[in-house]
This record gives C-alpha cells, sequence and structure tokens, in this order.
C-alpha cells in the first residue's frame, strides 16, 4: 500500500538500534491534513489527525478512508488545536480508534472549543449543501475521555519509546513532539511559531534530535521584519479609519485575533491610535479568548506583566456580537470602524457576511493576517479575484486588500532554517511537510545547500525505514 524509502546510506550502517518507520499518511504535499504514523516495532502512534482546509469541512477529501488500521492505533499524540491538526480526530473515533490521545493540557481544552464550534458548522453546511456530517457529538465526547494531558518537559512512556513536548511557541499550548529511543530521537514540529510573538514564548530547540518531521508553510518566503508588523497594523488602521471606512479582517479565532485585539490595545495605550470602534464577531473567538484568560501563565513576560494590571483582550471600544442579529446591527453602524471575525481564510464563520456586504465598498479594506490556503475564498481574493461567489452570491471586490505576514503564527523561512541549523550535527534527516510543494522543496533544497542537511520531501502515503 505505501512505498518505501530508504534512508541514506551514510548513517544507516553503524547503528545497534531498533527499526522504526515513519509513513505520512496526511499533511505531505499540502499545507493542511496533519497525520503521520509512527511504527516503532511494538507500537503504532499517531502524530496529529487534521481535516484538509477547503472551501466546506465537508468536502469529499475529509471523508477520505485512513490510511491504517485505526483499531491498532496504541495511541494519538496532538501538536496543537488548529483544525487542519485535530478536526479529524472525532472520526477516527468513529472509525475505531480506542488509544490514549495526548497533548498539553491548553491543547486539550482548545481541542474541545474547537471541534465543538466545527460541528455547528458542519451542520450548518449540511442543511444547506446536503453533505454528510463527518462526526457528531457523541465523537467528540469519546474522543475526549480518551485525551490525557501532559506539562512540557514531562516526559511519559508509549511503549518502549519516551515522549515529551517542547513549546512550538505557534499557538496557545503548541508543542514539538520529541520521540526518543536508546539516545535517539525524531521530533514533530507541528507547525512553528513565528517567534518572538506579542503573546506567547518563543519557540523552544530540538537540538539533539536525530530526525525531524518540519512544516514548511511560509519555507520559500520572509515575513516583514517583527519590528514593521505593528507600524504597518498602525499605518492601514489609520488608512482606513481617516477614510470613515471599515477594516474588515478575517482572523482565526484562535491565538490570531487574541494577538490583534493585544496589539490594537498596544497601539491605543501608546497613543498612536486614538480609541477606536472595534467589534469582534465570532462566538468561537469569544470561547477561546476565555481558554487564554486560564492559561495565563503561558505567556511570555510581557504579557503577563501586562495582565496583571489590565485586559488587553476586552477594553473600552470593544463591543461583542453575540447573536446573528448583533453581526448584521453591525452594517448599520455608520462611520470608521474595525471588524474582526471569523474565519481566518473565508471558509464559513460570520466574516462571510461581512464580506458580501463590503467587499463592493472602496472605502473599506479587507486585511489578510494569517496563511490563505488553496481552494479557499481567502485566498482567491488574495490572489487578485475581481469577483468572487459567496454563498451562492456573486460579489464583486472594489475593497482594497492588504496582507500582513507579518501577524502569521509560522516561522518564515530563514526561521525554519535556523530551526534546522539549532538542532546540530546530530540530525541525520529532516522530513520537509505541511507546506506548498514549491515551499518544501524550496526549504529542503536551502536546507541541504547551505547547511548541508539530508532534507527530503515525503509524497503521502511514502514511508521511511528510521533507526530509532
Amino acid at each position: 500500500m505505501f512505498e518505501d524509502r530508504p534512508l541514506s546510506e551514510n548513517f544507516n550502517a553503524t547503528l545497534e538500534t531498533m527499526s522504526a518507520k515513519i509513513t505520512f499518511c496526511g499533511g505531505a504535499g499540502s499545507v493542511t491534513g496533519a497525520n503521520f504514523l509512527l511504527d516503532t516495532g511494538d507500537e503504532q502512534l499517531l502524530i496529529d489527525c487534521g481535516t484538509e482546509e477547503q472551501e466546506y469541512t465537508c468536502d469529499s477529501v475529509n471523508f477520505r478512508p485512513f490510511a491504517y488500521d485505526t483499531g491498532r492505533i496504541r495511541a494519538l499524540i496532538v501538536t496543537h488545536a488548529h483544525q487542519d491538526h485535530i478536526g479529524r480526530i472525532p472520526r477516527l473515533v468513529r472509525e475505531g480508534f480506542r488509544g490514549e490521545i495526548h497533548s498539553t493540557a491548553a491543547t486539550k481544552d482548545l481541542a474541545a472549543v474547537m471541534l465543538d464550534d466545527a460541528l455547528g458548522v458542519m451542520r450548518t453546511e449540511s442543511e444547506e449543501h446536503g453533505c454528510s456530517m463527518l462526526y457528531e457529538k457523541h465523537d467528540i465526547e469519546q474522543a475526549l475521555s480518551l485525551w490525557h494531558v501532559h506539562e512540557y518537559h514531562e516526559p511519559f512512556a508509549l511503549g518502549s519509546v519516551s515522549v515529551d513536548f517542547l513549546d512550538a511557541g505557534h499557538i496557545l499550548g503548541s508543542a514539538l513532539v520529541r520521540v526518543t529511543r536508546s539516545g535517539r530521537s525524531i521530533v514533530f514540529s507541528g507547525d512553528l511559531g513565528n517567534s518572538p510573538e506579542p503573546l506567547l514564548r518563543d519557540t523552544e530547540s530540538a537540538v539533539g534530535a536525530t530526525y525531524v518531521a518540519i512544516e514548511s508553510v511560509y519555507g520559500d518566503r520572509v515575513h516583514e521584519a517583527r519590528e514593521m508588523r505593528r507600524q504597518e497594523l498602525s499605518r492601514i488602521v489609520r488608512e482606513t479609519i481617516s477614510a470613515e471606512g471599515t477594516l474588515l479582517i478575517p482572523s482565526f479565532s484562535l491565538e490570531r485575533t487574541q494577538v490583534l485585539l493585544y496589539e490594537l490595545h498596544t497601539l491605543i495605550e501608546s497613543g498612536e491610535l486614538t480609541k477606536l470602534r472595534i467589534y469582534l464577531d465570532s462566538p468561537l473567538a469569544e470561547r477561546v479568548t476565555e481558554i487564554f484568560r486560564r492559561y495565563s501563565a503561558l505567556f511570555n513576560d510581557e504579557a503577563r506583566v501586562r495582565f496583571e494590571s489590565t485586559d488587553p483582550f476586552y477594553f473600552e471600544g470593544v463591543s461583542v456580537a453575540h447573536t446573528t442579529e448583533d453581526s448584521k446591527a453591525i452594517h448599520r453602524e455608520r462611520g470608521a470602524k474595525i471588524i474582526i471575525a471569523g474565519a481566518g481564510m473565508s471558509a464559513g464563520g460570520r466574516v462571510r457576511a461581512h464580506e458580501k456586504f463590503y467587499l463592493g465598498n472602496r472605502h473599506c479594506t479587507l486585511l489578510f493576517v494569517g496563511y490563505q490556503a488553496p481552494g479557499t475564498l481567502g485566498r482567491r481574493i488574495q490572489d487578485g479575484a475581481k469577483k468572487v461567489v459567496i454563498d451562492g452570491e456573486y460579489v464583486r471586490i472594489h475593497a482594497r486588500i492588504e496582507t500582513l505576514t507579518g501577524y502569521s503564527g509560522h516561522a518564515d523561512r530563514d526561521q525554519l532554517l535556523q530551526f534546522l541549523e539549532g538542532i546540530g550535527e546530530k540530525l541525520e534527516q529532516a522530513f520537509v511537510v505541511l507546506g506548498e510543494p514549491k515551499a518544501s522543496i524550496f526549504l529542503a533544497q536551502r536546507a541541504h545547500d547551505f547547511l548541508g542537511i539530508d532534507a527530503v520531501v515525503p509524497e503521502n502515503g511514502e514511508s521511511f525505514e528510521i533507526s530509532l
């Protein structure tokens, strides 16, 4: 079923360790759909089980059969709570998985909220488009009953291997997964953070790893200078507000929304911006923000100090649209305003209604602050479409379109190379995954040419023998 590719001969001959196999069941050749199978010889372990980002969650690609016997999987290890890493976990349970699930505590709490929200979106899609449900409520509950949580740097055993989590700095609770046996290890990066972040601690090093499976979303690109991102945000806000326009920001409810609120609060507190009318139109973001408050101990030092004296998520000028009627009422509010609405790629969520209303307005600015996956409405708009279909209606685009990659939660090309370099001389092979093919190939080539790393770009379904 799977093709095996042998390891490089330069490190395969002298090791007296056990053989293991890694299979890329999802997330190879694409940014989303993370799903990696590690067969240690005595146990089968999964790392992540996510959906592929499409226009609709009920897209047939997310109903494809799992490429393994779900009943034989000992454990699922989760790097973080974004849908493209957790979205098919209830489906996995539905298909017979009864093993353990492991993550940080924040990831479990966020996953519970994210999966529940996705269920509501799927029900709407099912009613409107007649598609099947990927999972139901009881599948989420079953998954949560199998879940175990761990602190960072707290090893736990799964058969003959030890697993521990390092801080990935990507979103709250995100982790690098390190699997170790006989002094050798493989690290699964999940998604690496764009450190330094306004809220989170920096990404930790995976120094000493033998193998690494590394993401490559921005493997061929460099973000704007981090010290400039706040100034660029301020510029876009001031230009839109001075024109008495609307700044519409499709934002991921998990992490990007909280970072944006934090940054806007900083700009207002410093006097760089005057007080603004800001509408938070995402019930999911509201639930997620409460979890952020509970886990403020995971923030960086500056953010923790700020939280001791103020709430930089909800401040004067911020209004929360709790209901659909609240959301519609925003359109009746005249004058300059900012709307932060889910979802980040305009795939579902309330932002689509705002896009239908505002995209034809020349005084509106649509600001992308996160990666837009191919096949999503956000990507089509970002790529320069002059007309799009939103929920069955044609919408002409006259609004100004802006992109700030500096607020991406992903490391860029140079940060990814620095992460690889920091692993050190013990690194024998890097598997470059979770990126568009051109980005993954570019990063692998750079890693080989500049760092001398044996870097390969797997294909979906491909397997590799490793010594672990």
